[in-house]
């Protein structure tokens, strides 16, 4: 066994969904129910953060007068448009299952985190594992008290895998809500931009400690962080 723990991956726009195109599309389809166009930048901005607070970040923009009562009524109505649209966007990216392959092969744990609800992620992960992707943990905000930025779920992902410590485990992520819950749990962080919310320029400044363009570029990523933690380097 090598000093990396675990890695832990992000779901929409890292291993299923090429373009997190479920989330954007539902909220797209939302506001324009109520006369707002939504480009596909303002959609994808605050992607990767749990989805009510998503909605919120976006309204704030659109209406800065809007109040949580408005929140609450645009979150019921993303909800279920949501659980419809996912069901249309459940395939796992090329490179994903051999990439969890060679993970297994290093003997590490496999853990996941989601801006998605519970609801959500089921429909996700059991579409997922019809395609050969099975991750060891699949935590959701509500598991863990809290979604990103925070790294609860990451913490919650290290119980439920038995492995520590955070500063041996890889968060691997399309959005800079991924890289800020790695870097807020002391983890190492990747950024995937080819598959995703955020280009290379925006991963990097929102601190990842490396970026590459797809899955298939992880173990030689690894095998960095191996040498950088045999030097006793940290996060």
């Amino acid at each position: 066994m090598g000093m990396i723990r675990a890695v832990i991956l992000d779901w929409a726009g890292t291993t299923v969904d090429r373009g997190s195109l479920a989330p954007m599309r539902t909220i797209q389809r939302l506001f324009a129910r109520h006369g707002i166009t939504v480009s596909d930048d303002d959609a994808r901005r605050d992607m990767g953060l749990p989805k009510r607070e998503h909605l919120r970040r976006l309204l704030a923009v659109i209406d800065p007068a809007a109040d949580e009562s408005a929140v609450d009524a645009y979150y019921a109505e993303f909800v279920p448009m949501q659980l419809d649209v996912l069901r249309d966007h459940l395939d796992v990216i090329p490179h994903v299952v051999d990439a969890v392959a060679e993970l297994r092969r290093r003997d590490l744990r496999i853990g996941s985190t989601t801006g998605y609800t519970r609801e959500m992620l089921d429909i996700v992960a059991a579409g997922a594992r019809e395609q050969g992707y099975h991750p060891d943990c699949a935590i959701v905000p509500e598991d863990a008290g809290g979604g990103r930025p925070h790294p609860y779920m990451m913490y919650l992902a290290a119980a439920r895998l038995a492995r520590y410590p955070l500063s041996a485990f890889v968060k691997v992520g399309d959005t800079q809500a991924d890289i800020a819950e790695g870097l807020n749990a002391g983890a190492w962080t990747v950024g995937v931009s080819e598959t995703g919310s955020a280009n290379r320029e925006t991963l990097a400044r929102a601190g990842a400690h490396f970026v590459i363009g797809t899955l298939a570029e992880l173990a030689p990523t690894l095998d960095e962080i191996e040498v950088r933690l045999a030097r006793g380097m940290r996060p």
